[in-house]
């Protein structure tokens, strides 16, 4: 890998991190600007690096620098949220895949696929919520709380990040494949 690609991989690693400390205080799930740099990471950076970046986030999490909400280490893995990281390694492969894939330029149809990028991360989040709380901490929740708690109380601003990441990846991409095409005629 070419330390430019490891410099941006290590970039939206790090952003997703400084996401995890811009938090509000909500039960069980905080609201954060993690998922920010997670749509980011996807469409800028395409499917296999933006998974890298969120890979890298998640492991120098696990192995004990306190880069997550609440910390850091292998024993995160037992936190109710820990299936929001999972979702967030997921996600940034869902976007970027589905951007390369089908193109995506317009602001609807990029709304779109960071929408699919929230699913994936609820989806896998709300799972590990549920499943965390019944066998690891032994207090089990109802699907319905898990649904209050872990979609339908923090949605709402990552709906809000959904739509804003929508208009910057709209702005900011065509610029950045721009300037790389450039740099590639300059190095012929």
């Amino acid at each position: 890998m070419k330390a430019k690609t490891i410099s941006y991989v290590a970039l939206f690693a790090a952003l997703t991190a400084i996401g995890a400390f811009i938090k509000i205080p909500i039960p069980y799930i905080p609201f954060t600007l993690q998922i920010l740099a997670v749509y980011l990471a996807g469409a800028l950076l395409g499917p296999r690096l933006g998974f890298l970046s969120q890979l890298c986030y998640v492991l120098i999490g696990l192995i004990g620098v306190p880069v997550f909400t609440d910390g850091g280490g292998l024993g995160y893995v037992f936190k109710p949220t820990f299936g929001y990281l999972i979702g967030y390694v997921l996600g940034a492969y869902v976007n970027g895949w589905l951007i390369e894939r089908f193109r995506l330029s317009s602001i609807r149809s990029i709304f779109l696929a960071n929408l699919a990028t929230l699913i994936t991360v609820y989806l896998f989040g709300c799972v590990w919520l549920y499943e965390s709380m019944k066998w690891f901490l032994q207090t089990p929740i109802s699907v319905y709380h898990t649904l209050l708690y872990g979609f339908i109380l923090p949605v709402p601003g990552d709906l809000l990040l959904c739509a804003l990441c929508s208009l910057i990846i709209y702005q900011v991409r065509p610029r950045i494949t721009q300037f790389v095409k450039n740099k590639e005629v300059h190095v012929q």
